[in-house]
């Protein structure tokens, strides 16, 4: 568990290097993680309610939802219509959706919240024959001052290592052909990858792992009670500097199967 005086120092620093920052490059915080679909991790209490307080105590300017229900026929659907909706609702004034899966009329994908203008967006399907279907959404995102845009990628990976090995190589592909070679870009999510072999084949596109640059390993994250397995990551291209946050154990050990991670980049300004 990490110390609360520790997270404490380690947000003043953060919003001490934002201050510090602003003039010549902007500061953000990012947080990524597998919701569940508003469950606890053995599916026995609904916990969205409590994991939108969580997720809004930490500031983060963009977040990225993996496993989130899309509000088509889904059980929470009635109570609080789109999960990335209810978690966004008068913090991150932009956010994207794209769906992955259809089952029993019920939807689910992937989700960027943003404070950052959401441009465009479009959610490209890494799903294979026999295999629960998977996507990677990709949003442009507008910053002030006539910066350069931000590029960001939301993805869940598939539980097979072969099928992850050729998910990967389709996520490399799309950066080549969707992202400027020049522009910044943030590819999180939970990336099942156990194995550990997802980091040679991103660098193929100019991909770094946040939190193995920093420590050499990556971090742990699942489940999330008793964290054991690297299945969850924060890649970066193109930014001045990235750096981890630490996250404390509670309350996200009993919000969700995975743990959250999060991290903070600092972006070139306007050239």
């Amino acid at each position: 568990m990490v110390p609360p005086s520790r997270i404490a120092a380690a947000m003043r620093d953060a919003d001490s290097r934002r201050m510090s920052a602003a003039a010549c490059s902007e500061t953000l915080r990012l947080l990524t993680v597998n919701i569940h679909k508003g469950y606890n991790a053995f599916n026995s209490r609904f916990v969205l309610h409590e994991l939108r307080e969580a997720v809004r105590a930490l500031g983060s300017d963009l977040v990225f939802l993996q496993e989130v229900e899309g509000g088509t026929g889904c059980a929470s659907a009635a109570a609080v219509g789109a999960q990335y909706e209810f978690l966004a609702d008068q913090i991150w004034a932009d956010h994207a959706y794209g769906r992955n899966a259809v089952a029993a009329g019920q939807d689910h994908g992937n989700a960027v919240l943003s404070r950052l203008p959401v441009l465009r967006s479009q959610n490209h399907d890494l799903s294979l024959p026999g295999a629960e279907p998977r996507g990677l959404l990709h949003c442009v995102l507008a910053r002030p001052g006539g910066a350069p845009e931000l590029h960001v990628m939301c993805v869940h990976l598939g539980l097979t290592e072969s099928h992850r090995r050729q998910q990967l190589e389709r996520l490399c592909e799309t950066v080549h052909r969707v992202v400027p070679p020049d522009a910044a870009l943030v590819v999180a999510g939970d990336f099942n990858d156990w194995r550990l072999r997802a980091d040679a084949l991103l660098a193929a596109c100019g991909l770094h792992e946040v939190f193995f640059a920093a420590f050499g390993q990556h971090a742990r994250s699942f489940p999330a009670r008793w964290p054991l397995l690297r299945l969850d990551r924060i890649y970066v291209r193109g930014v001045l500097a990235a750096r981890p946050l630490p996250m404390p154990r509670q309350p996200w050990s009993r919000l969700s199967d995975h743990a959250p991670l999060a991290a903070e980049i600092d972006l070139p300004g306007a050239r």
